[in-house]
């Protein structure tokens, strides 16, 4: 193998590879990137073999061929060149690396002891632009369980339908749903459990505007564009039916600014307990009231103007779940709707679009 390429057109292939290389492992060869170079392209490849990514950069190249490099040594020395052309020439288990009057030569290991990607079939698949993607991901991965307990709430469910697609994620707790339309879809429909690690990837690693081909086969989801692929391992098992805890019969809202709020519901948790978190939401004509009691520590109290109609009612909540769900909102006000002090509470922008909710469960509340 022999090639130029450009420093950052280098460190970008690295970077986007670089998340992927675990950080310990038994198998020497997942600490590597694999380095292929063909036609005017250098590939570069890593896998935990959970979830693989491949990225394609322009280079110009002499000769084919491939070898696997140390991911973290490779990077690090990418990081520190001059902005100059690079020059990579392997010869068997090792490469030399260029740049103006610096050389290095790395020892790798061969490309055959270097995992294969899964095989997907792209035949039926789904399009849809990267910036959907990250929409999706980035308002419901969040909402996702990071307990072992119950592991098939540790993946988000896509839900693939022929003119929409859904994402969702829970802890059990807390909930966050986004739906947007699909267009043009001959792919079956499908209910999708991903990793939200592999998720990150696909929103870090596509361009916005970038059209996005997704396939499935048995155990696996890959995502692909012109210039990069991500593979993951699908989650098994029944999603549960989430919709049976989405209420249908709250009769009363408030509406208010998510960044006020937001500030409120922060400086409240200053003082909140660290086992519970709990805060106490009043809600009164015309005002959203805040107030924390936590034995040992102290109490704090707030309030912000909200537009609400209704009964004087208060509610509990974890203060954490709620900056969660304000945070990721998308629309600077946000309506809020719930029934009694043991219903959940539903979270959506107050303009109706983008089709977002985020769902909380209450605390009880201490006299």
């Amino acid at each position: 193998m022999r090639l130029s390429i450009t420093r950052e057109k280098l460190q970008e292939g690295l970077g986007a590879v670089a998340a992927t290389i675990p950080n310990k492992t038994t198998l020497p060869v997942l600490s590597n990137i694999l380095l292929r170079a063909q036609g005017a392209r250098l590939e570069m490849s890593g896998t935990d073999l959970d979830i693989s990514v491949s990225v394609g950069v322009d280079a110009e190249v002499e000769q084919a061929g491939a070898i696997t490099v140390p991911a973290r040594k490779i990077s690090d020395i990418a990081r520190e060149l001059e902005s100059a052309p690079v020059h990579l020439v392997a010869d068997g288990d090792q490469i030399e690396l260029s740049c103006g009057k610096s050389r290095f030569k790395l020892f790798g290991l061969p490309e055959g002891e270097f995992p294969s990607f899964p095989e997907v079939d792209f035949s039926e698949s789904w399009k849809v632009t990267a910036g959907t993607l990250q929409e999706l991901i980035g308002h419901t991965a969040f909402a996702a369980s990071t307990e072992e307990s119950r592991p098939i709430l540790n993946g988000v469910l896509w839900q693939l339908r022929s003119d929409h697609c859904t994402m969702v994620a829970t802890n059990g707790h807390r909930l966050a749903r986004m739906t947007f339309p699909l267009e043009e879809v001959d792919a079956p429909e499908a209910d999708l459990i991903v990793p939200p690690k592999a998720l990150q990837q696909v929103e870090r690693l596509f361009e916005a505007d970038e059209e996005v081909e997704v396939a499935r086969s048995e155990n696996h989801l890959a995502f692909r564009s012109a210039t990069r692929v991500v593979y993951t391992r699908l989650i098994e098992g029944p999603y549960p039916n989430y919709e049976q805890v989405i209420p249908s019969d709250n009769d009363k809202q408030a509406v208010g600014s998510t960044g006020a709020l937001e500030k409120a519901i922060r400086r409240m948790a200053v003082v909140a307990s660290d086992q519970t978190h709990r805060v106490r939401l009043s809600f009164s004509e015309g005002t959203l009231g805040f107030r924390v009691q936590t034995p040992d520590l102290g109490e704090a109290e707030d309030e912000v103007s909200v537009d609400y109609q209704g009964e004087t009612l208060e509610i509990g909540f974890n203060a954490n779940y709620l900056l969660e769900v304000l945070r990721y909102m998308p629309d600077e006000d946000v309506r809020i709707e719930f029934r009694a002090p043991e219903r959940a509470a539903t979270f959506r922008p107050a303009g109706g679009e983008p089709d977002y909710l985020c769902l909380v469960m209450p605390l009880r509340l201490l006299d």
